[in-house]
C-alpha cells in the first residue's frame, strides 16, 4: 500500500532499507557504544528516509529540496560514523567497504533526485513569471 508520496520515491525505499542494514549492523559493535556510535550511526542512517518522508509533505518543491538536502547531511554524518567504527574496529574492510558503496549509491540518488527538483521548481517559476505577464 502506498498513499503517501514519498512511499513512490525509490530514494525513500533504498534509504528505508539501507537503514535496516545499519541497524543489524551496529547491533554488533561493543555494548559500550550503546549510547554513543550504535546510537549515533543509527539515528543518522534512520534520519535519510526520515528527511525525504518529511520533505515530501512540504508546501513546495523548494521545501523537498531542503529537506532533501538535510537527508544528505545526515548520509555524511553517517559515513563519518562509519569510519570511526572501522577505526575502532567494530567493522571488517570488506563491511566498510560495502556500506560505504551503498551510501555513496545513495548520495547519487539523491543528489540526482535533488537536481530534478532544482528543474522542477525553475519550470514552476517560469510558469509562475509567464502567468504574471500581460498579454497584449
Amino acid at each position: 500500500m502506498e498513499n503517501f508520496k514519498f512511499e513512490k520515491l525509490r530514494i525513500w525505499h533504498s534509504a528505508m532499507d539501507f537503514g535496516e542494514l545499519i541497524f543489524e549492523a551496529s547491533g554488533t559493535f561493543p555494548g559500550d557504544e550503546k549510547f554513543n556510535l550504535i546510537s549515533q550511526i543509527r539515528r543518522a542512517s534512520d534520519s535519510i528516509a526520515l528527511n525525504i518522508a518529511e520533505g515530501s509533505t512540504g508546501q513546495s518543491t523548494k521545501e523537498f529540496r531542503k529537506f532533501i538536502g538535510y537527508s544528505l547531511r545526515s548520509l555524511a554524518e553517517f559515513v563519518t560514523c562509519l569510519h570511526k567504527a572501522k577505526r575502532r574496529k567494530y567493522l571488517t574492510e570488506s563491511e566498510f567497504s560495502s556500506f560505504y558503496t551503498q551510501a555513496y549509491t545513495l548520495m547519487n540518488s539523491m543528489g540526482a533526485f535533488r537536481a530534478t527538483l532544482k528543474t522542477k521548481m525553475a519550470t514552476e517559476n517560469d510558469n509562475e513569471n509567464f502567468k504574471d505577464k500581460p498579454t497584449s
